[in-house]
């Protein structure tokens, strides 16, 4: 762990609603969890299998904070997409970016993803927490 900051990718969200992964022990990690604008999009975009991870996400997304996309942060995801060493969609970047700029670690189950983008942003795996 970085710090006492998290944010979520929208898998880890979507893998919460379905109880793949142990939520419980996520909170006890961090102190304060954000998502990206972005994440709150693709997350509520998905297609719930039915009334209850609808329930679930709603109440993910009532304890932590949604970052909107402002000018920092599209700077940091047009530098992250013009990195030439690695090809990163611009989803990813806007939610690499929000992690960078709130000095939070990043947890996703898609990290290999994020790899050779920034070393400077903790990005983890969610394997430890799956249930």
């Amino acid at each position: 762990m970085n710090g006492t900051n998290a944010v979520l990718d929208s898998n880890a969200i979507i893998l919460g609603s379905k109880g793949k992964i142990d939520i419980e022990e996520l909170l006890s990690r961090y102190d304060k969890f954000f998502a990206s604008i972005i994440s709150y999009a693709e997350c509520y975009a998905y297609h719930f299998q039915d009334r209850l991870e609808k329930i679930i996400t709603d109440e993910i997304f009532s304890n932590l904070e949604i970052i909107e996309l402002d000018q920092p942060l599209a700077d940091q995801s047009i530098i992250y997409r013009k990195n030439k060493i690695k090809k990163i969609k611009l989803p990813d970047a806007v939610i690499l970016a929000t992690a960078k700029l709130l000095n939070a670690d990043l947890l996703t189950d898609d990290w290999d993803d994020f790899l050779k983008i920034d070393s400077s942003v903790n990005v983890l795996s969610l394997d430890d927490l799956r249930t």
